[in-house]
């Protein structure tokens, strides 16, 4: 037996409907600048609403950083695009204490002069040229919302969003992301080559004299109540039994786990997973306008949620079996746990 679920009040569905019309304008004034690319930018709007971080893998030339910087355009949002670089010091996104001089009296004091990092959106490129240390201070900023420096914590504007890529080719001279970094992140993309008549219009569109421009669609204050609105979206036990069962199905020391999954897997996804995967579900509801999650949902964001939480053995190494494969055959498995009422 589960309780019933309780419906979004009338002042919510509103708010709901104003949410997925502002998804639309949002989608609609990306894709003046972003030509193909919806799911990537679909998924991107999900984590926005779900106040999430993504990582985003492709090969250069994909637009990534338009995308991000176009994001934050049509949000109206501060913007910071970090270079990531194996000499980049953690005080060189963070910021520093200097002595600065008062011209009036002469008095020196140290005072703090922020960094890259104070922005609500930032593009942390080719995040794993950077050596552990700096990403370290990433890390703090990405689940703490805050920086510290000479022992003194400074609080990070709120909404704060990391967008992190990598380049999938260049392997030489990286620092891989530790298993505790990726899961900080909610969502891990990869970016794809367009269609053939996609890339013909990303030519065309952009070696013309005329460049596209975005409008703001939303304030922040805006997406703030959409933000807190996806917090109040109600999901029902049997929904949540299908997250967990998912991430469960990734570990192969489980019993819930196949025998391709202890064949192939070194572990799998840890709790947060379903944690996040529950809240792009009720994200994903918010801008499709509908007041309540299903499992198609959660179906929608599993591969998101899971590809960088599911680490493949040498066993899989050496058969060309990825992450993605084994989660499709996760998500292949007999489908949703069954409740009666």
């Amino acid at each position: 037996m589960h309780k019933e679920l309780t419906p979004l009040p009338d002042n919510d569905l509103e708010l709901l409907e104003k949410a997925h019309q502002t998804y639309r304008e949002l989608e609609a004034e990306i894709g003046k600048v972003i030509i193909g690319q919806n799911e990537t930018v679909r998924s991107i709007l999900t984590t926005v609403f779900s106040q999430g971080h993504t990582l985003i893998i492709g090969v250069p030339g994909l637009a990534k950083t338009l995308l991000v910087k176009t994001l934050s355009q049509v949000l109206s949002w501060s913007f910071k695009r970090i270079q990531f670089t194996p000499d980049m010091m953690p005080a060189d996104i963070i910021g520093m204490e200097l002595l600065q001089e008062d011209p009036t009296t002469g008095t020196r004091t140290m005072k703090f002069v922020r960094g890259p990092l104070f922005a609500h959106v930032v593009l942390a490129d080719e995040i794993n040229r950077t050596p552990p240390k700096t990403q370290s201070a990433l890390l703090e900023a990405m689940q703490e919302y805050k920086v510290t420096s000479m022992g003194e914590q400074h609080q990070l504007q709120r909404p704060f969003i990391v967008f992190a890529t990598q380049n999938p080719i260049e392997q030489e001279g990286t620092y891989p992301l530790p298993e505790a970094q990726l899961d900080r992140f909610m969502f891990s993309l990869w970016m794809e080559y367009p269609s053939v008549e996609e890339e013909e219009n990303i030519v065309l569109s952009t070696t013309e004299e005329h460049e596209p421009t975005v409008q703001s669609v939303c304030s922040l204050e805006d997406v703030k109540s959409y933000q807190q609105l996806v917090r109040r979206v109600p999901v029902s036990r049997h929904v949540v039994s299908y997250a967990v069962a998912l991430a469960r199905k990734t570990r192969p020391e489980l019993p819930e786990a196949d025998q391709y999954v202890r064949d192939y897997i070194s572990w799998g996804a840890g709790p947060r997973a379903s944690q996040h995967m529950i809240l792009g579900a009720k994200a994903l509801a918010v801008l499709d306008g509908e007041p309540t999650v299903s499992a198609q949902h959660i179906r929608q964001v599993a591969p998101l949620v899971l590809r960088h939480r599911v680490m493949p053995n040498y066993n899989a190494s050496g058969e060309g079996i990825d992450s993605d494969a084994i989660v499709r055959h996760v998500l292949d498995q007999p489908a949703e746990p069954i409740y009666v009422e």
